[in-house]
């Protein structure tokens, strides 16, 4: 066996292995086990016969981003400057629903009797005002032992600007024995609310993430590299996401934006728009010829300022369960059947009308075809569990199908408007790349909603994360508050950046990454005089150029921009990374003369004019779709990952990296299956 490489990416439903030995890509599924997630990768890799030649893997976690979402974090304290006790709970007094008199904060993952304060001050250039007091500190320790926390998140004012005090009161909470995520290590940035957030994210989760990564690294093989996958689209070593597991919170989804630029761009599309649908939410995300970042995320409705991908996400997947609200309005999600019992169809013991039953009551899911045939689909369950919905509408289980995947479908539609019209993209300009389980089944009837002109589903679309996290550049990135007016700026700027360039490159050089495989990418985050936020900028080393590129920047995000006015520098950013040997996508002549044969014909209910319409619908197999082979909706195409439906007015076409490429047919010139 040569060298093996392998990306797992634990998803709600499924756990999804791409394997990569000397150019040859093969793919696996498991259903996950949420109870313990180690143990559906250990059972993969078993059933994928890795063993020796074993050379890293690299693993999307949901660990901590679950945690989150279901507030099963650790008990975790908080120690803060006297007098700012409570800025978790203060936040920015932004109301998120304006004229909603009923709505509810979410409660912050510290509660106020869990917050401490420390007698200290410095100010806003990390000048001594008041010095730490011992006393303080002990006595808030004592506090936090009382309270039987298990971490704890430090975060005293303006420490960005001088760590002493903070590395001080961190380093008396661990000889006390807890955990602790400072935030001069975690983010030594401005801005007290998401500082404070952000490191309270990492000291919540950290530990749960500690001990999951110790226990998956104590099963694979010994010496085994692993990697994890960050929320920035790059991948970091698993002793430093035990430390910092708040940059895991987007891991899987971040994954999957990296795997579709990967494949689009081997096809030649640029501008895309990623569409993730999984079987418990949907996750998409915007590439105007590069992958979008912020560092204004939130995560579970708390803010995180760490740098991730601007990824939107929906609570729409395959076993988002249908149901009708209060006034009577069929719903579909956010709550999912998960992986046990999964949607009626899965045979598990599950009830709820789910968006795969929907989709097998339809016919678009082949029984017999599902995971390659190593997991068969209860059609008769389906229908049931659709009949409630049926029973209610008084309608046809079809026709409750088609309602259902109407409202799923509505929902994936707002998310993709909120990353593309909302900012000023025009849909038109771009190509859907669809991906995860379900993506495709569902992509070329959002395309048509939204006139996207053409959709891309990749050769391996049910595991296209795990194959980005094979393609994903180890990355680091550090920040500093600067906060000084740009002329002049470089004096002060140049030496910061230099020192975190240091930082970035020996960090990477400590990780094993040859010097010649390394870049760095250095940043400024500038602002006019008096605003609130932030742009972010390339940095070459002439602060009139970067000023220059602000002003643009400026015009470009909010439509004006005025050179006149005064300029200031608040962050040096850097991004250190370690470019990846990506594995290659095989290139194979297109034959124009391709022909493709559907293996069956089934009948599949699609919508019609009036009412559901069953379609006698070819159903083909992915493998035989060689470059050149084209085919005509209404149609099927089945493969181990993933369904893809091509509805009727559509048609594919096979590209020379096994891409399959499809558009809105010419009613007149197409060729029925050839």
């Amino acid at each position: 066996m040569g060298q093996v490489l392998v990306g797992v990416d634990t998803g709600g439903t499924f756990t999804d292995f791409v394997l990569v030995e000397n150019g040859t890509v093969r793919v696996h599924k498991v259903l996950s086990t949420p109870d313990n997630p180690a143990r559906a990768i250990l059972q993969g890799l078993e059933e994928l016969g890795v063993g020796e030649g074993l050379a890293a893997v690299v693993h999307g976690s949901t660990v901590a981003t679950n945690a989150v979402l279901e507030r099963k974090g650790v008990p975790t304290g908080l120690v803060t400057t006297a007098g700012f006790r409570d800025v978790l709970e203060i936040g920015r007094q932004t109301r998120p629903a304006l004229y909603d008199l009923r709505v509810e904060r979410e409660p912050p993952l510290v509660p106020r009797e869990r917050r401490f304060e420390v007698v200290e001050r410095l100010d806003e250039r990390g000048g001594v005002l008041t010095p730490l007091d011992p006393e303080s500190v002990a006595a808030a320790v004592a506090a936090l032992q009382e309270a039987g926390v298990t971490s704890v998140a430090v975060c005293l004012l303006f420490s960005f600007a001088n760590p002493t005090h903070e590395a001080a009161v961190a380093e008396a909470v661990r000889a006390a024995g807890m955990h602790v995520s400072a935030s001069h290590e975690v983010l030594p940035e401005f801005r007290e609310y998401e500082r404070t957030s952000t490191v309270v994210l990492n000291a919540y989760v950290a530990p749960l993430m500690d001990r999951y990564l110790r226990r998956l690294e104590d099963e694979l093989p010994r010496g085994v590299p692993l990697r994890i996958m960050q929320s920035n689209g790059g991948s970091i070593s698993a002793a430093t996401a035990r430390r910092e597991a708040a940059r895991t919170l987007l891991s899987g989804p971040a994954a999957g934006v990296v795997g579709a630029a990967y494949v689009a761009s081997a096809s030649g599309f640029e501008q895309t728009i990623t569409f993730d649908m999984g079987g418990t939410s949907t996750d998409v995300a915007l590439i105007d010829g590069a992958i979008t970042e912020t560092t204004d995320g939130k995560i579970g409705g708390y803010p995180s300022k760490l740098p991730m991908i601007d990824i939107h996400t929906v609570g729409a997947g395959g076993g988002s369960i249908a149901w009708f609200d209060t006034g009577g309005a069929l719903r579909v999600g956010p709550v999912s059947a998960g992986a046990d019992p999964g949607p009626a169809a899965y045979g598990r013991g599950g009830e709820a009308p789910t968006v795969t039953d929907a989709n097998v009551v339809l016919g678009r899911l082949i029984p017999e075809g599902f995971l390659g045939g190593g997991m068969a689909l209860d059609v008769d369950a389906a229908r049931r569990a659709l009949g409630t919905v049926a029973e209610r509408l008084g309608t046809s289980p079809e026709a409750a199908a088609l309602g259902v995947i109407r409202v799923a479908n509505a929902n994936m539609e707002a998310a993709i408007r909120v990353i593309s019209v909302a900012r000023g993209h025009d849909p038109r300009r771009f190509t859907l790349v669809a991906f995860g389980g379900a993506g495709p089944l569902h992509a070329c009837e959002l395309a048509a909603n939204l006139r996207i002109p053409r959709v891309l589903v990749p050769s391996t679309p049910g595991v296209l994360s795990a194959l980005g996290m094979l393609a994903a550049d180890v990355v680091k990135d550090y920040v500093r508050t600067v906060m000084v007016p740009a002329t002049g700026a470089a004096e002060v700027v140049d030496p910061v950046l230099a020192e975190l360039t240091d930082q970035g490159r020996a960090d990477l050089l400590a990780e094993g990454l040859p010097d010649e495989r390394i870049t760095i990418e250095r940043m400024l985050d500038l602002r006019y005089v008096g605003q609130s936020y932030e742009l972010v900028v390339p940095y070459e080393g002439d602060m009139t150029t970067a000023v220059a590129a602000f002003h643009a920047a400026h015009e470009r995000r909010f439509g004006y921009s005025d050179p006149g006015e005064p300029v200031e520098v608040v962050n040096c950013r850097v991004k250190a990374r370690g470019l990846a040997e990506r594995p290659n996508l095989p290139r194979r002549e297109v034959d124009p003369n391709a022909r493709v044969e559907p293996v069956m014909h089934r009948p599949v209910v699609f919508a019609g004019a009036d009412g559901p319409e069953t379609r006698e619908t070819p159903i083909y197999d992915r493998a035989a779709l060689v470059p050149g082979a084209r085919l005509r909706g209404p149609a099927v195409v089945t493969q181990y990952d993933t369904t893809t439906v091509v509805p009727p007015g559509w048609g594919g076409r096979v590209d020379t990296v096994g891409n399959l490429i499809l558009e809105p047919m010419p009613e007149e010139g197409a060729r029925d299956g050839d």
